[in-house]
């Protein structure tokens, strides 16, 4: 490796920490709450990472939905603690933090309120990667003097990265694009943990000869190869790289980071980050961790999935494919949704599995398993195909496009202009449904992207409707009882054995 030692760094290698938005949202259901962030933010604050995401992804749905949170709180509260550190969000482009395209307005106004919250790096990506899908919010993004974080999808058809596809001309070329485009850097996110250490090797050293912005990688360790490709990334010289706090990290989140820091002391890569601190802040995760318990896999023993080297499917897709296969009673046919994957996929295009085309792909795959192919089409396929998703890397099979449109309501004849030109504006419609019930514009954008449980949560939040017990915090007193519990019950046992 190229980093030998030296004495100081160089050519510092930067971290973003996951912690407090990937990490749990990949091992614990997204179910961290904001007050257990707090005790911990402002000596996260002196570690000197280059920027924490802390929101974006599923945290704005899981958290008021499940937590009874209002998502554009936590921001606001983590910016009054996090006084040197920038903090991230992940953003869907013109998905935003929902699951389908909004309409020009909602996106403006969406960016121009993460913003205001506190909001300093937008990680955008396109599940498509059709970047006409950022145009609006980069608009919002650089008129607000934010960090645009232009994000290229990861995928590949192949165990590797090649094939007629995803290979490395097209990663060149769409890196290229996001740099046009005004990218203050770009992210190369594999999300599904494949990319492979030397094709990241690889594509880093091409991308280094042709970007002149910073370069940064995000990977998940669900297949294994997550740190081995971290270092070779570091060996080709990339600028930033993605990890958690090691008791959110791992299994199907990111790397962890103190094994890098320690891997990388003395070297021209040294992050220059203490391990001591860091530890510290470990101990603290493990106090909290047993709160999050229930969420955490348990049902094997591996804590990578060794299955998605083979199969390329990602571990969030796999368990809805197996929730849908268990409510038809057919799990037994899941080999059968393992081998239409790949065939469905291509026929719709090729989009990367990501959200909200995995799921998509994966739950037309099931349909056409169970009930032959494309004899049940879903809303979310039709959409697809017409084009109010984007562009997809490669045409729609033109049987399928015909079978598929026949009879939709927007016309036969796929779009093929921006998804977004097509939508009309809604946020006046949608201040006309809330009425009082939306109180500020925070309140009608959460009602915006997720209409029915966006105005259940302001129900809650203004006090119209009880909280449910499932939206209630568990403290660690409860969890306590739980354990004695459980002992009481195992002392039992035995002690009836013994009689």
């Amino acid at each position: 490796m190229n980093t030998v030692k030296k004495q100081g760094a160089k050519n510092a290698l930067k971290i973003q920490d996951m912690t407090f938005r990937d990490g749990h949202q990949s091992n614990l259901a997204t179910r961290m709450r904001t007050d257990d962030m707090i005790p911990i933010a402002e000596q996260m604050d002196e570690i000197g990472f280059w920027s924490m995401e802390v929101w974006g992804g599923a945290t704005f749905d899981t958290m008021h939905r499940f937590l009874a949170e209002d998502p554009w709180e936590r921001p606001k509260i983590l910016k009054k603690h996090l006084k040197k550190t920038q903090i991230s969000m992940l953003l869907r482009g013109q998905n935003l933090v929902g699951y389908r395209n909004y309409a020009d307005d909602v996106v403006r106004a969406f960016v121009d309120k993460a913003c205001e919250v506190g909001i300093d790096i937008f990680m955008v990506f396109d599940a498509l990667n059709d970047f006409r899908n950022f145009q609006t919010a980069v608009e919002r993004i650089k008129a607000n003097g934010k960090h645009f974080s232009g994000n290229i999808c990861y995928s590949l058809t192949e165990r590797t990265m090649g094939g007629d596809v995803f290979n490395l001309e097209y990663y060149v070329s769409k890196c290229k694009q996001l740099e046009e485009m005004g990218a203050d850097t770009i992210r190369i996110k594999d999300m599904a943990g494949l990319i492979a250490p030397y094709d990241i090797y690889t594509l880093v050293t091409e991308l280094k000869k042709v970007i002149t912005i910073p370069i940064h990688l995000h990977t998940h360790y669900t297949s294994g190869m997550a740190s081995m490709s971290y270092l070779k990334a570091v060996e080709a010289g990339v600028d930033i790289v993605d990890t958690c706090l090691a008791p959110f990290a791992m299994r199907t989140a990111m790397p962890a980071i103190e094994p890098l820091v320690v891997a990388l002391q003395g070297t021209q890569r040294d992050t220059g980050l203490d391990l001591n601190k860091l530890l510290k802040l470990d101990d603290y995760m493990e106090t909290v961790a047993p709160k999050y318990r229930d969420y955490l896999a348990t049902n094997r023993m591996a804590v990578i999935d060794t299955g998605v080297l083979a199969h390329q499917i990602p571990g969030g897709m796999i368990s809805n494919l197996v929730s849908q296969l268990k409510e038809a009673n057919a799990l037994h046919r899941l080999p059968e949704v393992h081998a239409e994957i790949p065939i469905t996929r291509k026929e719709l295009g090729t989009p990367p599995l990501v959200t909200p085309t995995s799921q998509i792909v994966g739950v037309q795959a099931v349909l056409n398993v169970l009930l032959g192919k494309y004899k049940m089409v879903t809303n979310q396929v039709k959409d697809l195909v017409y084009g109010l998703y984007g562009r997809t890397p490669t045409p729609v099979d033109p049987e399928v496009q015909k079978i598929v449109l026949k009879g939709y309501k927007r016309g036969e004849t796929p779009i093929t202009g921006r998804a977004a030109d097509y939508l009309e504006p809604e946020l006046d419609k949608i201040r006309e449904r809330l009425g009082d019930l939306a109180k500020t514009e925070e309140d009608v954008l959460t009602g915006a992207l997720y209409p029915t449980t966006g105005e259940q949560f302001l129900k809650w939040k203004y006090g119209l409707e009880e909280k449910p017990d499932h939206v209630k915090p568990k403290t660690l007193d409860h969890v306590k009882r739980e354990d004695e519990a459980v002992k009481e019950a195992i002392e039992k046992v035995k002690a009836e054995s013994r009689a």
